[in-house]
């Protein structure tokens, strides 16, 4: 007898919508924080999957329509779109969010994020480093948490750089450009489906801007662009490279941003309550707010008034170097135009942005100007509140130090969207779905990592997995860089690094004060440390140098060739074009994060509280947020809550703490292991240190606190 099974046809009409529902999907960065999203891409082509770094609209560019028409009537198939489409679906049209329930102060009201870079997905290169990626993560939890948020940047078209690493170590840059016809994005369009332009003057000449939009989640992100026909070739390529350039382009770049920003929003038809400026970069808008309450008849009082009514200003750079500062003959070249329209004089604008506006020889600081015109400020931590409060004090002559009015939120992730899928699905199993939705939650966490909850057993088993996609995308990547550099014996990198041994990651810009090499101070400890077959250690390194950072490149070209050594080959390695992807398997990996800044250069750091939810422990120095977090038991610390008076016997005493706590603390407890090998104590210190970094250095908890105590949410807010 013969059996048959009865299957039920995928209609056409489903295929169509299904097709439709695909490609909003393929537009929505929510996918990048719904692994079941990111899997259906990766289905559909592998390769491409890959090869785009990751860019579902380029895997629908090369799967014909009609190939995508009949994979979809694969009746799994089609299941598994339709509820990936039918979640975003759910997720967009919630309304029981947050701000739902916690900030109806907030409805109608519109809050404009402006930054010089957004860290959103591997596939869109315009960021460079934390500040993008935090900014990345504010807009997501802004769209998790239903806040009324818009965000504003430039379209840098060529991105930031590709690093390529040359014979010798030293890092070269490549600027590959983006088609925009193959990134989600879309261009900005009025009712009538029109572009929409708006201008900006810089100097005498009128720059003409378009944008584009992003979806990220519930929120529109606006992407300004001056690459247009009818402007001049050198305003054409402003917008190309983030942070590209000298002054005069940097200057340029600031007034697209932050004058162009809002005239774009005044054209898109948006009137923000608030404008969040995070970094000085974009503080140009206050100049414009002005101008525009100036030409409407206000008085130079009533406009700044206006002005500081509206705007609030995140800090990040805790060095006096790191502000930007134009001089007088860049200012007044710059604004000759602007300054007309406004009725303004350059020694008038000059004012606005000098600390002593007196000082005819100080420069014009963009910190300054964020300061003068927004009604609150604040850094990325207590310590970079602090440093800021002593930094910017000739501001607020008679003012004591602790009243100066910086305060600080300090900095978090988007867990969702750094949790490699393996850690994803591991949590959902065990917890349920419902873990992202209960970041906030103490007890919540506390109970899911009691040992009846999850055992050592499991635990041991997800870090095991960790490590080893770590080490085989390791293998991968250093594999791929050979052979661009014409080897041919790719079996070398079969047995790259171990699996079963500690693993440690640093990864991170290769700014000087973060001090990469640390660990090799004392060269001939670390060769030993690295060579003991019995408690074996590993490192992996990754991270980009500024292009006109020589020293940052020298401290790369220096680890690299560390990587090279005979008799470390295979233990250290460098992993090179440090992107979001690159950075999501470290932090998944690594069974021991270091972090090494030069205290209190750190305004907070990030990268670290991306290791909790995959099991991985922290090893830092006294700065930025982990001298918050640290309670003694969920990490390690690195020398202690001081500065020493020169960098020389900082380093020094930072070199020898880490050997210390390595070799005395960390390697001991993880080679500490019972009868069936697994290592408990060093879990329970896992579990201690979830429970007390997930629930509070998450996005979601600092965007709640930006909403409560500067976007005017509820009883704090100004």
């Amino acid at each position: 007898m013969t059996s048959t099974v009865t299957t039920t046809k995928v209609s056409e009409k489903a295929v169509t919508a299904a097709v439709e529902d695909l490609r909003s999907l393929a537009f929505n960065l929510w996918f990048s924080w719904n692994p079941e999203a990111r899997q259906i891409f990766r289905d559909l082509s592998p390769y491409v999957w890959e090869t785009s770094n990751h860019n579902p609209v380029e895997v629908l560019h090369w799967v014909s329509e009609h190939e995508l028409r009949v994979r979809l009537q694969n009746q799994a198939f089609h299941a598994q779109v339709r509820k990936a489409c039918g979640d975003l679906q759910a997720y967009m049209s919630d309304k029981r969010t947050w701000t739902a329930k916690n900030g109806r102060a907030l409805k109608g009201k519109t809050i404009a994020y402006f930054s010089a870079e957004f860290g959103l997905h591997e596939s869109l290169r315009i960021y460079s480093g934390g500040l993008g990626i935090l900014a990345g993560d504010h807009a997501k939890s802004a769209s998790d948490l239903g806040l009324p948020l818009v965000g504003m940047t430039l379209f840098y078209r060529q991105g930031y750089f590709q690093q390529v690493l040359g014979a010798d170590g030293w890092q070269q840059e490549r600027y590959p450009s983006y088609d925009p016809a193959r990134l989600p994005i879309t261009p900005v369009i009025d009712k009538k489906g029109k572009r929409v332009f708006c201008t900006a003057e810089i100097g005498d000449d009128t720059v003409r801007l378009q944008a584009w939009s992003i979806k990220v989640g519930r929120i529109t992100l606006y992407l300004l662009d001056t690459d247009l026909p009818e402007n001049d070739q050198r305003y054409r390529e402003l917008t190309a490279h983030v942070y590209g350039g000298d002054n005069s382009t940097r200057i340029a770049q600031e007034i697209v941003l932050g004058i162009g920003g809002v005239r774009m929003l005044r054209a898109i038809g948006l009137a923000p309550a608030t404008f969040h400026l995070n970094e000085g970069h974009s503080a140009f808008l206050t100049l414009e707010l002005l101008r525009e309450q100036l030409i409407a008849g206000k008085s130079p009082e009533q406009a700044a008034e206006f002005v500081r009514g509206h705007c609030v200003f995140t800090t990040h750079t805790p060095v006096p170097a790191g502000h930007d500062r134009f001089d007088f003959g860049l200012m007044n070249a710059s604004f000759h135009a602007f300054m007309y329209s406004a009725g303004l004089t350059v020694d008038q604008l000059m004012r606005f942005g000098r600390e002593h506006p007196d000082n005819g020889s100080e420069p014009f600081t963009m910190t300054v100007l964020a300061l003068r015109f927004c009604r609150s400020a604040n850094g990325v931590s207590e310590l970079h509140g602090r440093i800021s409060r002593q930094m910017w004090q000739s501001l607020y002559p008679g003012t004591p130090v602790n009243k100066i009015p910086i305060g600080h939120v300090t900095n978090g992730v988007h867990t969702a969207g750094w949790t490699l899928p393996t850690a994803s699905q591991f949590w959902t199993t065990r917890l349920g779905p419902q873990w992202r939705q209960r970041l906030r939650e103490p007890r919540f966490w506390h109970d899911a990592l009691a040992p009846g909850k999850v055992s050592d057993e499991e635990l041991w088993a997800l870090r095991m997995a960790l490590r080893r996609e770590l080490i085989e995308f390791a293998r991968k990547r250093l594999s791929e860089q050979s052979l661009r550099y014409g080897n041919s014996d790719m079996g070398i990198f079969d047995h790259l690094l171990s699996p079963d041994a500690l693993t440690i990651g640093f990864a991170r810009r290769f700014a000087t004060y973060k001090r990469a090499p640390l660990f090799f101070r004392d060269f001939e400890w670390a060769l030993h440390a690295l060579n003991t077959k019995e408690t074996p250690i590993q490192i992996v390194f990754a991270g980009k140098a500024h292009p006109r950072d020589d020293a940052g490149k020298s401290f790369i070209r220096e680890i690299v060739n560390i990587s090279r050594r005979g008799d470390l080959f295979g233990k250290v390695v460098f992993i090179e074009d440090y992107d979001i992807n690159v950075a999501r398997h470290l932090v998944a990996g690594a069974d021991v994060w270091l972090n090494t800044p030069r205290r209190p250069m750190e305004a907070s750091g990030t990268s670290g509280m991306k290791i909790a939810i995959h099991g991985g422990l922290h090893l830092s120095t006294m700065d930025g947020w982990w001298r918050e977090a640290y309670d003694g038991h969920n990490g390690w610390k690195i020398g202690e809550d001081t500065t020493a008076s020169t960098d020389q016997m900082q380093d020094d005493i930072d070199g020898a703490s880490l050997r210390a706590v390595l070799e005395q603390e960390i390697i001991p407890l993880f080679y500490d292991r019972g009868k069936d090998g697994i290592p408990h104590h060093w879990l329970k210190k896992i579990r201690h240190a979830m429970a007390t970094l997930i629930p509070v250095y998450n996005t979601e908890r600092m965007v709640v606190e930006y909403a409560e105590k500067y976007y005017g949410a509820g009883k704090r807010g100004k």
